[in-house]
């Protein structure tokens, strides 16, 4: 029987949301279920700021690439006056996907289907023999009221996020404290090309990768290399309820090339930064990291309720870098990454444990797992409220 809002049991949520001593994790449900999922993507995904992509995947004027979020076919642009801007991806007469391969655009976004043309910042712009055979107007076709639907975005960290129902309150107000704490790397990030992003598809719900991204106490025993020098007890939780959680470390080591080389910092930091790193999940599905002289950006996909994509995106503080070094620095990345493959995965098939009530919280280690359980819980019960 499909599952409204209403049917998610109150007391289940009530449960997550206690002080992490006592609160249980989400029920297995929210990992393994359709119905829940189908509330989840509108209490979560689209009614906060979901990460749909980065900005440097449409680097010029006129690019496009289309991207399917949550099943809605969307496209993104950058405009003629280099906007970064995200569509619905089709046509407003019937409705034709419009982009179906990342191109250039270059005159107007054509419909395949009977040519209806738009301009990239959505203008409706030419509907061919819409009159009749030679009459490119009709009375009863106002191109003014049938642009392109635009999806309300914001960049941030060179990452797309866009919220669906429109309803969400300015990025800027809600992750203040987050774009505070970065206020270091407020300064041009340049992303290392077509070396320096990759894509892992992995066969778990989209939260477990946040739920393990978020904290360090896997670190011994899934990241041995890792934990060789950034120890398990180097590390510092983020615990930021209600806003975003992570974790961050004391000892960041710089990437060497067989020269001695390293890459060049980003610009007047703190001295924090000489030797330390964060690592911290922008609610509801971006991870993002930085360090001295790179910063790396992942944003999730949720394909269904047990299929993820992560889209691995590193970038550095010039925009040219040493090509050697670089590509060694995307085969570290994508190693520590994979290593935690088995593991969400791992907890994927867990969810299917019936006597599995969500799990409990090391009240020490498990901090930003549990700001990340307590945020999706209050946003399902506003939900759930409401309907």
């Amino acid at each position: 029987m499909y599952i409204m809002a209403k049917d998610i049991p109150a007391q289940t949520l009530d449960a997550v949301r206690q002080p992490i001593e006592t609160a249980n994790g989400l029920p297995n449900a929210h990992y393994i279920s359709p119905d829940v999922f189908a509330v989840e993507k509108q209490a979560v995904l689209c009614a906060n700021w979901a990460g749909l992509a980065v900005a440097a995947d449409v680097p010029e004027p006129g690019d496009a690439k289309p991207i399917e979020f949550l099943g809605m076919p969307l496209l993104l642009v950058r405009d003629r006056q280099g906007r970064v801007r995200v569509f619905q991806n089709i046509c407003r007469h019937r409705g034709m996907i419009l982009v179906s391969e990342p191109k250039k655009i270059e005159g107007a976004i054509r419909c395949p289907y009977h040519s209806w043309c738009y301009s990239t910042d959505g203008k409706l712009v030419s509907t061919p023999h819409v009159g009749g055979p030679g009459h490119n107007t009709h009375d009863a076709i106002d191109k003014s009221l049938l642009g392109l639907i635009e999806v309300r975005s914001h960049i941030w960290f060179d990452t797309v996020f866009i919220n669906i129902d429109g309803n969400a309150d300015p990025f800027e107000e809600v992750h203040a404290d987050l774009i505070a704490r970065w206020s270091d790397f407020d300064q041009p990030m340049y992303h290392g090309g077509a070396d320096s992003t990759f894509v892992l598809p992995v066969k778990t719900n989209w939260k477990l990768a946040v739920e393990n991204y978020c904290e360090s106490y896997h670190l011994p025993w899934v990241h041995p290399g890792l934990n060789s020098y950034s120890r398990l007890e180097d590390h510092y939780n983020i615990d930021e309820k209600g806003k975003f959680s992570g974790q961050g470390t004391y000892v960041y080591r710089q990437l060497k090339g067989d020269d001695g080389a390293v890459f060049p910092d980003f610009a007047d930091l703190d001295d924090k930064w000489a030797e330390g790193g964060e690592y911290i999940t922008v609610y509801p599905n971006v991870l993002v990291g930085v360090q001295r002289d790179h910063a790396f950006v992942i944003v999730l996909e949720p394909v269904s309720f047990e299929e993820t994509r992560e889209h691995i995106h590193l970038y550095y503080a010039t925009p040219q870098t040493d090509d050697a070094l670089r590509a060694k620095n995307t085969v570290q990345w994508r190693g520590i990454f994979e290593e935690d493959l088995f593991v969400v995965e791992g907890m994927q098939k867990g969810r299917y444990a019936p006597g599995f009530d969500g799990g409990r919280f090391s009240p020490a280690m498990d901090g930003p797992t549990h700001c990340f359980h307590d945020w999706v819980a209050g946003k399902i019960a506003d939900h759930v409220a409401r309907a």
